[in-house]
């Protein structure tokens, strides 16, 4: 059952809301004021609830398709019943729920909302190009979102993270469209790659990684953001690597290498927040 949630992706982006909650969202915030809002808590584990219950959603649908894409996973993934999984889906739906509910009466449409989309998603958006790609985007940063309206920070600067977030991901989902083209193939899934060929969804990929020069120069030329440079600079250097092996990649395994280096720039960026402010926990205790 951790392996058809991916607790450690969920483990992940918890982490990444309270580091986000404490260096971007709610920085003028003492460090203990942050760490010990209950609401905050709350939401962040109806978050993990709603995104664990996604995960089972999405692998009940794709449970053929991952045959092929994932033949090792596929088969630890199957030890768990059908049945199983769907009952631990909405009860994990209802304690979201739940725990939004004690938060605010927003926070319980913004959940029932966030759930219904990540259904919708995985029944029936997955499967179209382009809509499936930036729809999944969304619903990656929409836990990110939660935390954002809480703390009703609307400072350019984290627009400017998001956009750069939101491409990443977006390069991460194509990436992973070229990586499990057979079995999207086999399973009648209209992905980008399988309706308009991998040169296509190359060149799209190298659009992105340009665009992705935009938040990045901005980020570290007109705002603050402390040590974080040392991250920018560093994924800009992955990025060109990335590119560089995307024109050469044919194969499966040329794809995942790609996928794991989007992945590294992406989780570095979760732990790369830490920079903006190295004095903060002495500070703002």
């Amino acid at each position: 059952m951790f392996s058809v949630v991916r607790g450690y992706n969920i483990l992940i982006i918890t982490i990444a809301q309270y580091l986000t909650a404490i260096y971007i969202l709610a920085y003028d915030l003492p460090l203990r004021a942050v760490l010990l809002d209950l609401n905050l808590f709350l939401l962040v584990l109806a978050s993990a609830a709603t995104i664990a219950g996604g995960y089972i959603i999405n692998n009940f649908y794709d449970s053929e398709k991952d045959l092929i894409n994932r033949p090792i996973k596929s088969r630890l993934d199957r030890l768990v019943s059908q049945n199983t999984k769907l009952s631990f889906y909405f009860v994990l739906n209802f304690i979201a729920v739940i725990l939004a509910s004690y938060v605010s009466f927003r926070a319980v449409v913004f959940f029932s909302i966030y759930i219904f989309g990540i259904w919708f998603y995985s029944h029936k958006l997955k499967r179209l190009p382009f809509i499936g790609n930036l729809t999944s985007a969304i619903l990656t940063i929409t836990p990110f979102f939660a935390i954002f309206m809480y703390y009703k920070n609307f400072e350019t600067v984290i627009f400017v993270h998001a956009i750069f977030l939101f491409l990443m991901i977006s390069m991460r989902e194509l990436t992973k469209d070229l990586e499990n083209i057979r079995g999207d193939i086999a399973q009648g899934y209209v992905t980008i790659p399988v309706a308009y060929g991998e040169r296509t969804s190359k060149i799209m990929l190298t659009a992105l990684a340009v665009l992705t020069l935009v938040p990045a120069y901005l980020l570290l030329f007109y705002f603050e953001i402390g040590h974080m440079y040392f991250f920018f600079y560093l994924s800009l250097f992955l990025l060109a690597v990335f590119l560089f092996l995307l024109w050469m990649s044919k194969t499966k395994i040329h794809y995942l290498i790609l996928h794991n280096i989007l992945k590294f720039i992406i989780l570095a960026g979760v732990f790369s927040i830490l920079l903006i402010d190295v004095s903060v926990i002495l500070n703002r205790i």
